[in-house]
Order: structure tokens, then C-alpha cells, then sequence
């Protein structure tokens, strides 16, 4: 065992988890070092009728399943799909067209009652649900929770998905304090229960509450949203924060060059709320996702592939392969009929990374070569690679489509893919 600390004040994190994580992050990633039979699709962030969403859990497995995803996560604010729970359908959000939807998908399955003159339906836990909708082999659920939590006006949210007991929020005196506590809340109890559990930070932009600085600083946590579907998050960012892409470049550059920490990879969600009146600028399903290399369709196996930067963020461009060695970064691009695909490999180079005093100075400003193109190609199909010099402190990709997304999260976005970082650069021991 050993401590990872960075050159600032930080406490070091002593537990099996970041050991782990450290091992699978500084080790030269290989999406394809070994056969797997296919790529999993799925979501991290989904809400229902359990917290704010305005369809039923049922209902929602049943899109996601349907419309070719692999895995789901349910993360409802601060709450378990456990526990015996009724919805008033006169005033949860899905009101009598979700019910009469539940109605007709799910006659004999779902359990209603009148009380007060009012129809109420029992929510189906998370395993009724999975027991029911589950697919072995094909499509699977998560059981999550978003952790809500908060600095003064600042909202502050972490995703835990195949969580096994709830986490209350664990509060602190500073974003990234907040931040850290709940990630170590949640190590903790992986640790306990030996589930396997991953945590990720939700759109940094929202509210603008969360900085590269606060991201960057983070121990024991690898994960992300550098793109959210919800249309209020601020992807491409806000009057005092950052687009979450230019952050990730800026965190990486600084986890590696200066924190010795390990990379932070960057995942697409939906965090769907809203289900019955798509495409429009609602909060809604299949805007963004993730595309797993992992040995099996378990919690366990695409946990442990995640970790191990074995998957590509999409918001609709499908990759057939992505390879990484010490040496290079490949990836390819299918054909699609009348489509162009402008493919990126971004990264920074050892020479241009900040002094350890920018980890803390707000007023610094962010040098244009942290997270620059380092080499461009607008094609058809094919395989891309790029070579790596040895100067790079880490490379990463992005595939944009010449299609317009067609239910963005932004309007005007182009259908992309996101290729994890890789690096070779070690932590000392």
C-alpha cells in the first residue's frame, strides 16, 4: 500500500480503492487488448417518479431497453427505489399521462389504490423492476443514487452507481471539501461491503458550482460528466466557468503534471427526467452515453472496464474499435451513409504544463496550449492513429460528426464521441 499526496496540503487517501484506481490509471490503457464480444451502451444518470423524473421506473427500463441500450442506472436524489412508496397521480410530474401509459404497458403488473378520492399507484422497487425488465446477457439495471448536496448556493452532485446502501449527503466547509466527503463516504462503503461501486461528479457547470480547480484537486475519484444532455447544465459553459471539455483538458494536465494523481476520464449521460413529449427542450432520454469494452454485461465486469478507461463517451457517433499501446492511440470510424467525420487527438505537452501555484490562483489564466490539437483528419471511415513522441503528458480524441445531434442538449450541437485520455506518466511510489 502506499499514499498518493499532491504538492498542496491534501490528505493522502490510505485505502485499497485508490491503490486500485492508481494502478489501472497510470497503466498504458488497451481498449482491444483482449477479445470481447461487443461494446455495451448505457446510461449513468436517470431519474424517475422516485425523486423528480415524471415517468415510472418500469416505464423507463422499458425506453432504454428498447431503444438498444445495454445497462441503466437509477439515480434519484438522495433516495433508494427500497422502500414501500405511493405517487399521488393528480400531482407527481407524469400526472394522468404517465398513469394511463402505465396503464396500457403494464395492465396486470401495476398496483393502484383511491384514497381520498385520489388515484395513487405503489412505485415498483428497484428489484421488482429489475426482475421484470431485465434482459440476461442483453440488458441489465443499476441500482444508484444522486447524492444532492451543496455548498451555500452552490449544487453539488455525485452519481454512485451498483450502490448498495444509501449515502446521505456528507456536507463540508468548501466545494471540494463537500466534493471529497462523498467520495470518501463511498469508498468507504465499498470498502465495507466489497461491491464493486464507481462514483462520478454530475455537469460542474450547473449553477456553476464546480471549477477545474475543485475537479482537479479530487482524490479517489475518476470521473465526470463532460457532457450532460439536460439543457440547463451549461456544457459549453457558463458567464464564470469553463465548457466542461476545455476543464477536462485542464484537469488532466494538472492531475499528471503537478498533483500526481491519476487521470480523470470524462463520461456522457442523459440525466433524463422528462419522457413523454420527445424530441423537445426538455430534460430527456438518448442524448448522451456510454460505449463499454467489458468482458461480460455485469455491474462487476463494466465497473472494473470503466476504471480501466476501456470505454468511449458518445452523444451519437459509434466507433468500431478503440486501440491504446505505449505507443500509440488508434481509432475507427464506421462509414455512415452522407457522413463526414473530423477526428481530433488533443493532448498537452509535458513542456507546457503550469507551476504548481496554478492549482490555487483563480486569477490564472489558462495557457491555449493545455489541451491542443495535435493532429486533425476529416474522413469518411477508416482507422486514425496517432504516434506518440514521448512528449505528450497524455492524449485523448474526438470524433465529430458532420450530423446535427437530433435531439441536443445545446441547440446546434454536432453528433460527437469522446476517446478517454491515456498516459504513461507513473506515480512515484
Amino acid at each position: 500500500m502506499f499514499c498518493v499526496s499532491s504538492r498542496t496540503s491534501r490528505t493522502c487517501q490510505l485505502d485499497k480503492f485508490v491503490f486500485l484506481i492508481l494502478c489501472f490509471a497510470f497503466t498504458p490503457q488497451a481498449l482491444a487488448d483482449d477479445p470481447v464480444p461487443r461494446q455495451f451502451k448505457g446510461n449513468l444518470h436517470t431519474h424517475s417518479l422516485w425523486s423528480d423524473g415524471d415517468d415510472y421506473p418500469e416505464m423507463i427500463a422499458k425506453w432504454y431497453r428498447d431503444h438498444g441500450y445495454n445497462f441503466l442506472t437509477f439515480t434519484d436524489h438522495n433516495i433508494l427505489q427500497a422502500n414501500e412508496r405511493w405517487t399521488d397521480v393528480s400531482k407527481n410530474k407524469g400526472g394522468m399521462l404517465a398513469y394511463e401509459k402505465l396503464k396500457k404497458t403494464f395492465p396486470d403488473w401495476m398496483v393502484e389504490r383511491t384514497k381520498d378520492g385520489r388515484i395513487e399507484v405503489r412505485l415498483k422497487k428497484f428489484d421488482e423492476t429489475r426482475e421484470r425488465l431485465e434482459k440476461p446477457g442483453e440488458f441489465i439495471l443499476l441500482h444508484g443514487e444522486e447524492i444532492s448536496d451543496a455548498y451555500k448556493n452552490k449544487p453539488l452532485h455525485l452519481n454512485v452507481s451498483n450502490i448498495k446502501e444509501l449515502i446521505p449527503r456528507m456536507g463540508g466547509n468548501s466545494v471540494l471539501e463537500v466534493l471529497q466527503n462523498n467520495v470518501n463516504a463511498t469508498i468507504s462503503q465499498r470498502e465495507r461491503t466489497k461491491q464493486p461501486m464507481m462514483i462520478h461528479v454530475n455537469h460542474p457547470n450547473f449553477g456553476s458550482a464546480i471549477t477545474e480547480r475543485d475537479l482537479m484537486q479530487l482524490v479517489g475519484e475518476k470521473f465526470f460528466e463532460v457532457y450532460n444532455g439536460h439543457p440547463s447544465v451549461g456544457n459549453s459553459g457558463t458567464k464564470t466557468n469553463l465548457p466542461t471539455e476545455r476543464m477536462w483538458d485542464i484537469i488532466n494536465t494538472m492531475r499528471l503534471g503537478v498533483l500526481e494523481l491519476p487521470l480523470m476520464y470524462g463520461i456522457a449521460v442523459d440525466d433524463g427526467h422528462n419522457y413523454h413529449k420527445i424530441p423537445s427542450r426538455a430534460s430527456e432520454p438518448g442524448r448522451g452515453w456510454v460505449m463499454v469494452m467489458a468482458n461480460e454485461l455485469s455491474p462487476g465486469s463494466l465497473i472494473e472496464a470503466m476504471e480501466s478507461g476501456k470505454f468511449y463517451s458518445s452523444s451519437g457517433v459509434k466507433l468500431t474499435n478503440v486501440v491504446a499501446t505505449e505507443k500509440s492511440l488508434s481509432i475507427e470510424v464506421p462509414p455512415q451513409e452522407n457522413t463526414k467525420f473530423t477526428v481530433e487527438f488533443i493532448g498537452t505537452l509535458k513542456s507546457d504544463v503550469p507551476g504548481e501555484s496554478a492549482v490555487k490562483d483563480s486569477d490564472h489564466k489558462w495557457s491555449d496550449n493545455i489541451g491542443r490539437v495535435l493532429s486533425t483528419a476529416t474522413v469518411p471511415s477508416g482507422t486514425l492513429t496517432y504516434n506518440f513522441t514521448g512528449n505528450e503528458i497524455y492524449v485523448r480524441a474526438r470524433v465529430t460528426s458532420s450530423r446535427r445531434h437530433p435531439n441536443p442538449s445545446e441547440i446546434g450541437e454536432f453528433e460527437r464521441a469522446w476517446v478517454q485520455p491515456v498516459t504513461s506518466v507513473k506515480v512515484p511510489d
